[in-house]
């Protein structure tokens, strides 16, 4: 059904009643914000500081490591394009990197694919966070912290959902996790040749589902996620010298790979 208005032939266009073609044309997409100093900045003029910002990474890969990063920007040196590490390419997280911690105190923290199989992901993750905002130079008498969790720590705590994309100290210890949880995943590939760790750092893509099929879980590989389990238990069961369809082991399963 539709629903308009009906302008007779002999009544005058008023200006307002004629639709402009220009109008349903789809314009640019609202520019993203930023994220600030702004948060840091209130807390540093009423006397506060350090104040470091942290963030995780790898909860949703099925092998490796998770991690956490902390870090304490220098209000006077911040290096100019930090922003949420997912929006960035690999290039201009590399250089953000670089850049970062040679201008910022920072601390990073790995949860190893044991501590992830003994705790939960949760648990791990938020593990890493408090350790690395304990492992940073100068304890922070506040730390801004991605997502809703309070950390177990000695000083003041705030969770910010959606931090890294707020909060300037998250961000930069977003991309100061990210890139440094990379390069590691670069490392294991040579450990660990066939699985492609080196391309998709260990999250569910399908070369990585095939990969699980072919060759089974290896040591890096998170024992309790459920395509890891249902690799094992075919390879397994497959006859010796015989590994399970990739088909069969990447079938029917959809996983986010959120960072």
């Amino acid at each position: 059904m539709h629903f308009g208005i009906v302008l007779r032939a002999s009544c005058p266009h008023h200006p307002r009643m004629i639709r402009d073609p220009s109008r349903d044309k789809p314009g640019k997409p609202p520019a993203v914000a930023q994220p600030s100093f702004r948060r840091e900045r209130a807390l540093i003029k009423r006397g506060v500081w350090p104040v470091a910002g942290c963030d995780e990474v790898g909860r949703g890969p099925l092998a490796g490591p998770g991690g956490a990063a902390a870090v304490v920007l220098d209000p006077k040196r911040i290096p100019k394009g930090i922003d949420d590490s997912k929006r960035l390419t690999a290039a201009r997280r590399e250089e953000l990197f670089e850049e970062i911690t040679a201008t910022a105190s920072f601390a990073v923290v790995s949860a190893s694919s044991a501590r992830i199989d003994r705790d939960n992901i949760l648990r791990a993750s938020l593990w890493a966070l408090a350790r690395a905002v304990h492992a940073l130079p100068d304890m922070p008498q506040h730390v801004f912290v991605d997502g809703r969790d309070r950390l177990e720590i000695t000083c003041g705590c705030e969770p910010v959902i959606g931090g890294d994309g707020l909060v300037l100290s998250i961000a930069a210890a977003s991309i100061v996790a990210k890139v440094t949880r990379d390069r590691l995943m670069c490392k294991l590939a040579q450990d660990c040749p066939g699985y492609g760790f080196e391309s998709h750092k260990g999250y569910a893509v399908p070369e990585h589902l095939d990969a699980l099929g072919r060759l089974g879980p290896s040591p890096h590989h998170r024992s309790f996620f459920a395509p890891v389990v249902a690799a094992r238990e075919r390879h397994r069961a497959a006859p010796i010298g015989e590994s399970a369809p990739a088909s069969e082991t990447s079938a029917g399963m959809s996983i986010e790979a959120a960072i």
